[in-house]
């Protein structure tokens, strides 16, 4: 007896310049599984009732909430982390989302750095959604490195409940991305699948067209009966049509799928 394979989603990320609303366009009409919705400037992707709308109309669920840590949403939704990350939890639990994404805080959050690991286990103590903290990497300028995350840009150096895994971060990062996935173990509960060549830009390439071993790791998810999601957060912004972007995106659910479909997975006993 087969398992199902993973849901793939599209990250709202993936449609940059173009809006949260057309990202569910786009997903219903490439026929992905769902979307994971990029909380950022965007006034939609903050507000819980519109997404909820824009869910129902296109008849795509909203998968996972990626909580805003990056730099240009400082301000989105308090300027507080922990409040950033109380609202995401409330905002998946209304969606039905079963995961939030958090990034390691920048090293100059000190507080919010010193209590990170502990706050993150209490607030997953309190909710069936998984809080699922991504691997980063070091900022590069030239030949300088500088550790911008802390406790640390690699999650497994600490103790969480459970990991996103992104492979244009492990590309950026030059990591061993089989290694990662090896130490990540059970607690692997959430994949940002994109590609990326080793450069110090992080790429978010589309997924076959850098070095990252995608196949790979999609095949050896498959293989080992992950019950998480895969989300397609891939780079469209350079697209010169929205056709362009559309194909781009086409290409990465087919390549995504078909990874995932060619291991046959087997039910336990």
């Amino acid at each position: 007896m087969s398992l199902p394979v993973p849901k793939v989603a599209l990250s709202t990320a993936s449609v940059y310049p173009e809006t949260t609303a057309t990202a569910f366009e786009i997903a219903a009409r490439l026929g992905y599984d769902g979307v994971e919705v990029m909380v950022w400037t965007d006034p939609v992707s903050q507000d819980v009732e519109a997404l909820r709308r824009l869910s129902d109309f296109h008849g795509v669920p909203i998968l996972a909430v990626h909580a805003p840590c990056l730099l240009i949403t400082q301000r989105v939704w308090s300027k507080d982390p922990w409040t950033k990350l109380q609202r995401s939890r409330e905002a998946a639990e209304k969606l039905g989302a079963s995961t939030v994404v958090v990034h390691p805080p920048f090293r100059w959050q000190r507080s919010y750095a010193r209590e990170f690991v502990r706050g993150v286990w209490r607030m997953a103590d309190e909710t069936d959604v998984r809080f699922a903290v991504e691997n980063m990497y070091p900022w590069r300028y030239r030949d300088r490195e500088m550790l911008a995350y802390a406790p640390a840009w690699d999650p497994t150096e600490d103790d969480y409940r459970h990991f996103t895994l992104d492979l244009s971060h492990t590309a950026t990062a030059r990591n061993d991305t089989l290694a990662m996935v090896d130490r990540m173990g059970d607690r692997l509960a959430h994949i940002h699948i994109a590609d990326g060549t080793g450069s110090a830009k992080d790429e978010h390439l589309v997924p076959g067209r850098g070095d990252q071993p995608c196949a790979e790791v999609l095949e050896h998810l498959a293989a080992g009966g992950f019950d998480g999601h895969v989300v397609v957060e891939v780079n469209t912004r350079r697209a010169m049509s929205s056709a362009e972007r559309e194909a781009d995106l086409a290409e990465a659910l087919a390549f995504t799928r078909r990874h995932l479909a060619s291991v046959p997975r087997k039910a336990g006993p």
